[in-house]
């Protein structure tokens, strides 16, 4: 996938992007600081303040998003990259945190770096003459990261306070996704009225204010609504198991036969639907055979070898039994680098095998989503998951 954002820097090892968005509200901001500034528009000093003002204010977002960063950090928690975009800011991170205890840290991080913020350009305030340009800077950008952290304390995802929320009703319930549920619909609820609002407002004031008010609303409503379906994806993954998804698509060949038949009678046949092949003798499972392994083998001793000589033990393979979450198998596909792999009964014998295909299609099938067996085919000859469902990542992000 095409990257298109740009990479402005880095701290603390972690990198900045800007969407191409934000070029926009840096436009809006430029503008509007600058007629406060001079309302004719025709200063160059004005326009070079409200350009610098426009600046800080994204420093600030910026700084607020390292709060989070550096907090997750701390906890073991890889943070890839914080993008500035017109909403904003948003960190990239592996994983959640591990405890309710530990994400209302990570949540509460930013907002008291704004908090801090306004702290301090309001103490500059008292230290500066009242018609000093520092003045009016400094009192600007303490108002601003006074909103900061008051909005993104708004109790509702993906804001901060939403996250705030999510902890909360984790740590009450000791349940992280009835926290995320919770939280996200407070988020849709906040996001819905804020579009609500907007409607209300368009009679009583500028279009401006009425259409950023929805704008937002609409960004709230979404990306809570995101969060509703990712939690739902996630429960799925944690209540389906093994059993769920396994399928008997698999060959069984006797452990005496010789290579060469092997190669001849079932090689070439299965070429097109990458069957697994195990061997067993005497009624008893050997193990796995791995069909890249017989080039390591002369072919001139495909006659005398047999498939003993391509066993891998069932101990020696990646397994999972049964009732193993789902996601768990997700997991160690990844991994591993697994295209398929075997599931096993309580007893210990093949019960079956998974690959990504199957993985989607009994995800699919528990999200009512209508997806077709070409489809499905697709995904297991090219062994990799769909763009619109991305639950490799999903399954790194959630804990079981």
């Amino acid at each position: 996938m095409v990257q298109s954002n740009w990479r402005i820097g880095s701290l603390f090892g972690i990198p900045f992007f800007i969407d191409p968005s934000w070029f926009f509200i840096l436009a809006l901001v430029t503008f509007i600081k600058a007629g406060n500034f001079d309302g004719s528009f025709q200063s160059i000093s004005a326009w070079s303040l409200g350009l610098v003002m426009a600046l800080l204010l994204f420093a600030s977002v910026l700084l607020h998003e390292l709060g989070h960063s550096l907090v997750a950090r701390s906890q073991g928690i890889k943070v890839n990259s914080i993008t500035l975009f017109i909403f904003g800011g948003v960190a990239a991170i592996d994983r959640e945190s591990q405890t309710p205890g530990d994400a209302f840290q990570v949540a509460i991080a930013g907002p008291l770096v704004s908090l801090c913020l306004f702290g301090l350009f309001y103490g500059l305030t008292q230290a500066l003459p009242t018609e000093n340009v520092g003045y009016l800077v400094a009192a600007d950008l303490a108002r601003i990261n006074l909103v900061l952290a008051l909005f993104n304390l708004i109790p509702g995802l993906p804001l901060d306070g939403g996250q705030v929320l999510k902890a909360a009703i984790w740590k009450l319930t000791g349940n992280r996704l009835r926290g995320v549920r919770w939280a996200a619909q407070a988020g849709k609820v906040i996001g819905f009225f804020a579009i609500a609002l907007s409607v209300g407002l368009a009679l009583l004031t500028g279009v401006w204010t009425v259409l950023w008010l929805a704008l937002i609303g609409s960004f709230v409503y979404r990306n809570a609504n995101a969060y509703d379906r990712l939690t739902i994806l996630q429960e799925i993954l944690l209540q389906l198991q093994a059993s769920d998804a396994m399928t008997r698509d698999f060959r069984v060949l006797d452990a005496t036969m010789s290579l060469r038949s092997l190669a001849d009678e079932y090689i070439l046949a299965d070429i097109q639907t990458h069957k697994p092949y195990y061997a067993a003798s005497e009624g008893r499972y050997r193990g796995l055979v791995k069909i890249q392994d017989l080039q390591t083998i002369e072919r001139s001793r495909w006659e005398t070898e047999s498939l003993e000589s391509l066993v891998h033990p069932l101990s020696d393979i990646a397994t999972v039994e049964e009732k193993t979450p789902l996601i768990e198998v997700i997991k160690t596909l990844e991994t591993c680098q697994l295209k398929h792999i075997t599931v096993l009964s309580p007893a210990g014998a093949i019960a079956g095998v998974i690959d990504r295909g199957d993985i989607v299609q009994a995800v699919a099938g528990r999200l009512n989503l209508p997806i077709s067996q070409d489809q499905i085919q697709q995904i297991k000859a090219e062994g990799s998951y769909p763009s619109w469902l991305k639950l490799s990542a999903i399954a790194q992000a959630t804990t079981s």
